[in-house]
């Protein structure tokens, strides 16, 4: 199984890479029986010694039993490991479901030598099942962490993906080189709300708890954030961050050029885990992405840049190569996003459909081969400042609706 052959793949990346490319992490996992389909279902991701972390999630009133006591047990700002199953979302099982998770806690910190309070906990799959916690206990008994487990652990928390996500990059300040890796799952269920989906980040540099929470703020805030599938954000949405500093050297200071570099790095691990999010929607045969420029704030470049990256009207028209651009503007005016007709500008890949107050005689050819690529680029200037922001969707298509109407049956 290979990651999604993105073709603007930055080249600082190693698309082979995982959250075990970093120093100092170890990961696993295994069939436990939660999936029908008998693949990897069970894993775990540790550090060799205890490490800052951070972790966003979801905002739905309805949040996973794992999501809960991950919160709980990231009030301190540390973390050394993460007990991680699919096929069961451990969600509205009440106070069964809260006993579960610390019990998964429980075992994978015994297991593993960390304490139980260090080890967070994410479960995603069937929502309204109990864990089947022998399978679980038996499981996690097997589990053997080695330094090249990290691949082994991105596919095993698939779901509904049909590939794994999986990379890591390195950057070089005050005379070291660090890494930072990345995988996530994703599939449906995707328009993300302060988190999404499952995204599992570490670094082997040494950072303090203020600079790596605002750091996986402001990353989850371009990538993760800009993404949408189908519109429903999950109840399990879970994105945590460890730094080790096992590759040694002193720690990043916050607003420090090293702390910059950093930056840097973890966003383009991010953005690159939320394309291929998107890219792998259920069904989805195209990327969308979504460039607002022009806008007059932050705030309503990005709500311009989602709402046509997960409109159904915009979604469909991509996927049966037509070139409505009035969904387009559709959109932007449903985002509540201000724009200047009169010096805007729309354009399907780099063909322009309307400017400056005027539709533009449409091209034919030049926007069928536009929209034909596995990758379809929106762009929009809205002409009333200098604000951007970029999105990623995918196409809505018959198999979309196929695997949700038996995704239990």
């Amino acid at each position: 199984m290979t990651a999604l052959p993105l073709k603007t793949l930055d080249p600082r990346l190693d698309p082979d890479g995982s959250v075990t490319t970093p120093k100092g992490f170890r990961a696993d996992a295994l069939a436990a029986g939660m999936k029908p389909s008998g693949k990897p279902d069970l894993g775990v991701l540790v550090s060799d010694a205890s490490c800052v972390a951070a972790g966003m999630f979801t905002q739905s009133t309805v949040p996973g039993a794992p999501v809960v006591l991950s919160k709980e047990h990231l009030r301190d700002g540390r973390a050394q490991a993460i007990v991680v199953n699919s096929g069961i979302a451990n969600v509205a099982t009440g106070e069964q479901g809260l006993r579960d998770a610390r019990e998964m806690a429980n075992l994978a910190g015994k297991a593993f030598g960390a304490a139980a309070a260090d080890v967070l906990v994410a479960s995603t799959g069937v929502i309204g099942h109990a864990l089947p916690m022998d399978r679980i206990r038996e499981g996690i008994a097997r589990l053997r962490p080695e330094a090249d487990g990290g691949l082994r652990l991105a596919e095993a928390i698939m779901t509904t993906d049909t590939v794994r996500k999986s990379v890591a990059t390195s950057f070089d300040t005050g005379g070291k080189t660090y890494s930072v890796g990345g995988i996530a799952k994703g599939s449906g269920m995707i328009h993300p709300d302060m988190a999404t989906m499952f995204a599992f980040l570490t670094t082997d540099a040494g950072l303090a708890t203020p600079l790596l929470v605002s750091a996986l703020a402001e990353a989850v805030a371009k990538s993760f954030n800009m993404i949408s599938v189908d519109m429903d954000t999950s109840t399990s949405d879970t994105v945590l961050l460890l730094a080790n500093g096992a590759a040694g050297g002193q720690e990043l200071p916050e607003g420090s050029a090293g702390a910059q570099v950093f930056q840097g790095a973890l966003d383009l691990v991010c953005v690159t885990l939320a394309r291929m999010l998107a890219a792998d929607g259920e069904g989805a045969t195209k990327l969308i992405e979504v460039r607002i420029t022009g806008a007059g704030t932050p705030d309503e470049a990005r709500k311009a840049a989602r709402t046509i990256s997960s409109s159904p009207l915009m979604k469909a028209a991509v996927y049966g190569n037509d070139p409505n651009w009035g969904r387009m503007m559709m959109a932007i005016g449903r985002s509540g996003a201000a724009i200047d007709l009169d010096r805007a500008r729309l354009t399907i890949g780099e063909v322009a459909v309307y400017t400056k107050g005027a539709p533009v005689a449409l091209d034919g050819p030049r926007l069928q081969d536009a929209l034909r690529g596995p990758e379809v680029v929106l762009g929009a200037d809205l002409g009333c400042g200098n604000c951007a922001a970029t999105a990623w969707g995918c196409d809505l298509t018959e198999e979309y609706v196929r695997i949700n109407s038996e995704y239990t049956t």
